[in-house]
């Protein structure tokens, strides 16, 4: 052992060999699923936010936490084309130390405030019909937007010491820099550290909040004999369901990963053939959890009544759907204030 060459981990980005498996996802997979994502993402959420701005009158609660979740994968989204452009440059970084930093600490922070408003609707749920007149002096107009500006400082809190294990790499033998997440590089114990505290407070925490809430919820509607409540226990649980899936495929995945990339370095310090596979499923996870910011503008159809009529109903008017189905929507919207008719004859295409 004591001959043995210790490889840098960041030497995995140096080496940029396409047969080896983690140079195949960060050359190819990872920047076709972060181009697909920006692609289909940016505008769905433009137009999520365009739909919460200028045509939803009332704000409930969840509206509230649904608008800052579609604005945090916007502001995501915006940060994407910096790490599109590096991974299809070769894993070339050139914007400097303090932008990797940055574009690092987007990446971060944008998971965990996509959990916190997911928790933050599922409790607001809960106070609704466990607690309903509790819930007014709790999250009033004015607390509601107080909770989210603390989620976001939590967030972004939770995330800066991002900040300070974030690295430029040089590679040896030539002036490529590399700008690797903190998972992959040497600071194994602290990283080690930060990623549990991150998996408890951000993830676990949440996920055991949104479980309590949920079925709290669902145990108070079936004590009620009204058949309002039923409607109510099937809205409930289209939530409780919705949240759950998110933590299962996405969430669980990218956490147990994550963490299991930096317990590999740990145990094995000196062998980096050790850490390939675990470092490989990680960025696979990567990949698949930027598919987040498509589905969330989904989320808010699913969740939120009025969201879904105009959301579809902005559809309708944007791409000029066929008459029966603009009945349908205007059937559907009653008088909401969205209206597509196309400008064209029936007979022409719009």
């Amino acid at each position: 052992m004591g001959n043995t060459q210790v490889q840098p981990p960041e030497a995995a980005f140096c080496d940029l060999n396409p047969t080896r498996g983690l140079p195949l996802i960060l050359l190819y997979v990872m920047p076709t699923f972060f181009l697909t994502v920006l692609i289909l993402g940016l505008p769905l959420n433009l137009l999520s936010l365009w739909v919460f701005c200028r045509r939803l009158g009332r704000w409930t609660r969840s509206t509230v936490f649904l608008f800052n979740l579609t604005l945090a994968d916007t502001s995501w989204l915006l940060a994407l084309p910096y790490l599109i452009h590096y991974h299809l440059d070769q894993l070339y970084w050139k914007l400097g130390r303090s932008f990797c930093m940055t574009v690092r600490l987007f990446y971060h922070n944008y998971f965990y405030l996509s959990i916190f408003f997911v928790t933050c609707i599922s409790v607001d749920r809960y106070l609704a019909i466990v607690h309903p007149l509790r819930s007014l002096v709790l999250l009033g107009r004015r607390q509601t937007h107080l909770l989210c500006v603390v989620m976001w400082a939590a967030a972004l809190l939770l995330s800066i010491p991002v900040v300070t294990m974030t690295e430029i790499q040089t590679c040896p033998g030539s002036n490529r820099t590399v700008c690797p997440l903190y998972i992959f590089l040497s600071h194994t114990k602290q990283s080690l550290s930060y990623s549990l505290i991150c998996s408890i407070l951000g993830f676990l925490f949440p996920l055991l909040s949104i479980c309590y809430c949920g079925l709290r919820s669902v145990m108070e509607l079936h004590s009620r004999p009204d058949p309002h409540h039923k409607r109510q226990r099937l809205r409930v649980r289209r939530v409780l369901s919705a949240a759950l899936v998110f933590f299962a495929l996405f969430y669980l995945p990218y956490h147990m990963s994550r963490n299991a990339a930096v317990v590999m370095r740990v145990l094995y310090p000196n062998s980096p053939t050790s850490w390939g596979r675990a470092d490989l499923v990680f960025s696979l996870e990567m990949c698949l959890c930027s598919l987040i910011t498509c589905i969330n503008p989904l989320f808010s159809c699913f969740i939120g009544r009025q969201f879904r009529k105009e959301f579809h109903g902005t559809f309708a008017v944007m791409f000029c759907l066929s008459k029966r189905t603009r009945m349908t929507v205007r059937k559907r919207q009653g008088m909401s204030t969205v209206t597509p008719v196309c400008a064209l004859p029936e007979t022409d295409s719009c």
